[in-house]
């Protein structure tokens, strides 16, 4: 049983139908699962995707840096947002970020970071790294080896890793299991490519799931895992 993960959460998923801003029902679900963990003793760690506000990449306008930066933004929006209706269900949280935020947030540090999980509560790692070209891919990596997780779970909107895009291809195939080294082979884009090699040397487990089914967050550490487990060597 992990006793401590680092649960990733895109954003787009947390829009729900709408595709963008937030969906208040599906935020809430998510709330009372992962208070079920917590009641249980696991420790969570939650990094959120900046999807559901901003896509800077696909503007040519845009410097690559400043749109980044913009993203980076997205994320301490989206986990504010959420540790609240955490907080509305009963969990306490605290929101960390690598750049001062004035008094919205607290800098990260694994000391600081640890001492929360001590006092029993979820923690959000928001603004992704704190540097350009980094995703939220990286940074939920990088936070996972930082806090010595036991697994990375990345909640999405499709129901784990397809041999090709099930949104294009109805007859594209789930994968049960898969090593790291077949995701970096394959480039199966289940994270991007320095995030993977991140898992690859550090051993990170990752298990990728579908944020719309019932009870999915809790389903993925009690062992009625439906999705792709990535396996490391």
């Amino acid at each position: 049983m992990m006793k401590r993960v680092l649960l990733k959460l895109s954003g787009e998923a947390l829009a729900g139908d709408k595709k963008t801003g937030f969906d208040e029902a599906t935020v809430t679900e998510v709330a009372k699962q992962v208070k079920k963990l917590v009641d249980a003793g696991i420790q969570i760690g939650i990094v959120i995707g900046g999807g559901n506000f901003w896509r800077g990449r696909t503007s040519e306008a845009i410097d690559r840096t400043k749109a980044d930066q913009i993203g980076m933004l997205a994320t301490v929006m989206n986990c504010i947002y959420v540790s609240e209706i955490f907080r509305s269900v009963g969990l306490k949280t605290n929101v960390l970020t690598p750049f001062a935020c004035g008094s919205f947030t607290k800098l990260f540090s694994k000391d600081r970071a640890n001492k929360y999980f001590a006092h029993g509560m979820v923690v959000f790692f928001a603004g992704g790294t704190g540097h350009p070209y980094f995703s939220t891919d990286t940074a939920t990596v990088l936070r996972a080896i930082e806090i010595e997780a036991d697994g990375i779970l990345l909640a999405k909107s499709i129901d784990g890793v397809y041999d090709s895009d099930p949104k294009i291809n109805p007859d594209a195939v789930r994968y049960d299991t898969l090593s790291i080294d077949e995701v970096i082979a394959k480039k199966l884009a289940v994270i991007d490519l320095t995030a993977s090699i991140m898992c690859m040397e550090h051993k990170m487990p990752m298990y990728v799931f579908s944020l719309n089914e019932p009870d999915s967050i809790v389903h993925a550490i009690s062992g009625k895992f439906n999705g792709t487990v990535i396996t490391v060597s």
